[in-house]
């Protein structure tokens, strides 16, 4: 175990960022080789920015209803509700009110994060026109970054109480953090890709290659769940059920029996026609996203699907629960909010669209213990949006897209990318005015 108990790496500060001052002086045109990413001019007479947003065509963010709690598939979610109760009565389109302007962060947009600098070979410093920082808004400071993974990272998971941070990649293996001094406290070499992980209870579940492995890192127990064809995509719990979507489109149940200390066979779930690639539980129903563009509603007690939502047109990548609303998010560049009609059914309330594929969501709190929701992009970034008005809070950048994000304690969220980094990121204090 290679640790560095005297080095603090999660409760220190990142290095400080600087801006881009931008040029007053440049044409009112944008720069069509910087739009294709090809712009080699220094200094350029075009802009390297959009024009004002009433020049892109795209309509301004609106709200919803009130916030309670949520739980996300991709790693987020604060706590388990039984509050599910959907109606229609909610806030969608209508414009929330804006925040004291001394209680909030000024956002200012900056397209594209310097790649020579991300390579730590630029040589314009501060005169730059990229960015030179990891976040914009003012609202994330970057603690640490866990190099050790050689491929995506595919699952974060912290369980309660524990000071050891899991992740998973396709690299075949679990690394153990030592969440004091940021080393790396253990590797698990597992063969196969991880293609996903989640904590509940003292339970650490990984989804892997015809398999789903249980540690219990209570008592060190160590479970093989068989029956998965393929790859296993998603995993959640409900209902004292542990629920697994696989690559071949079934979603697998295992309940655990305490006379024989392990986990049983319980039902197969099947209705998808492609894999299965998120989960999420809310209340006593479970919600299913799937490579084949649909999303399948689950009662928890008869394990039957109640509906098929269909709303979208591509792969849908993560569902999350969010008071009385069900939030999807898929490579169509959408995030959809469903609500229940009279009926009880869900229908589309509200659709905010990105200029890019959603891959993960994840729903937390900031340091005012606001409501944001974290969106995962394939242009490699990430993007904070305050809720109920879907105002964006800011942007995190990385080196690939990321596919995993967690919620820990204190303020702390963690991001797993492409490259097979982990970061470990904390909201910052709010600053006041005198």
């Amino acid at each position: 175990m290679d640790m560095d108990g005297g080095r603090k790496v999660f409760n220190r500060l990142g290095p400080s960022s600087s801006s881009d001052t931008g040029n007053h002086n440049k044409q009112q045109k944008v720069c069509i080789y910087w739009r294709q990413g090809k712009c080699t001019r220094y200094p350029c007479p075009y802009l390297h920015s959009e024009l004002p947003s009433a020049a892109n065509g795209k309509r301004a963010h609106q709200g919803f209803g009130a916030e309670d709690n949520y739980r996300g598939g991709g790693g987020g979610g604060l706590r388990r509700s039984g509050n599910y109760n959907f109606n229609n009565n909610n806030t969608w389109g209508r414009t929330q009110s804006q925040q004291p302007a001394n209680n909030r962060n000024t956002l200012k947009k900056i397209e594209k994060l310097c790649n020579l600098w991300a390579q730590g070979s630029c040589k314009f410093g501060d005169n730059c026109k990229y960015l030179h920082q990891w976040s914009t808004g003012g609202c994330f400071t970057l603690l640490a970054p866990l190099e050790g993974h050689q491929q995506v990272i595919t699952g974060i998971a912290m369980p309660p109480g524990s000071d050891k941070l899991y992740t998973g990649s396709q690299d075949e293996t679990v690394r153990l953090w030592d969440c004091q001094s940021g080393q790396v406290a253990g590797v698990v070499n597992l063969g196969v890709t991880v293609g996903c992980m989640l904590c509940e209870g003292p339970w650490v579940f990984v989804g892997l290659t015809n398999l789903v492995k249980a540690w219990n890192i209570q008592t060190s127990m160590e479970l093989s769940l068989n029956g998965p064809v393929g790859q296993v995509y998603s995993l959640a719990v409900g209902n004292d059920l542990l629920f697994a979507g696989t690559q071949e489109g079934t979603i697998l149940a295992w309940k655990f029996n305490v006379a024989t200390n392990c986990f049983e066979p319980a039902a197969s779930l099947k209705g998808h026609t492609l894999a299965v690639v998120t989960l999420v539980v809310g209340g006593n129903r479970m919600y299913s996203g799937s490579m084949d563009s649909s999303i399948r509603v689950w009662n928890l007690e008869s394990l039957q699907c109640l509906q098929t939502l269909s709303g979208h047109t591509d792969v849908v990548m993560s569902v999350l629960c969010w008071d009385q609303f069900l939030l999807s998010a898929s490579l169509d560049k959408t995030v959809k909010i469903w609500a229940a009609t009279e009926s009880g059914n869900l229908e589309v309330t509200y659709t905010h669209t990105e200029e890019h594929g959603l891959l993960t969501l994840c729903g937390m709190h900031d340091s005012e213990a606001k409501p944001v929701l974290l969106c995962s992009l394939n242009d490699n970034t990430i993007r904070a949006y305050d809720l109920p008005s879907f105002s964006e809070r800011g942007k995190i950048f990385s080196k690939k897209e990321v596919r995993a994000m967690q919620i820990g304690p204190g303020g702390l969220f963690f991001t797993g990318d492409g490259t097979g980094q982990v970061r470990v990121w904390k909201w910052s204090e709010p600053t006041t005015v005198q």
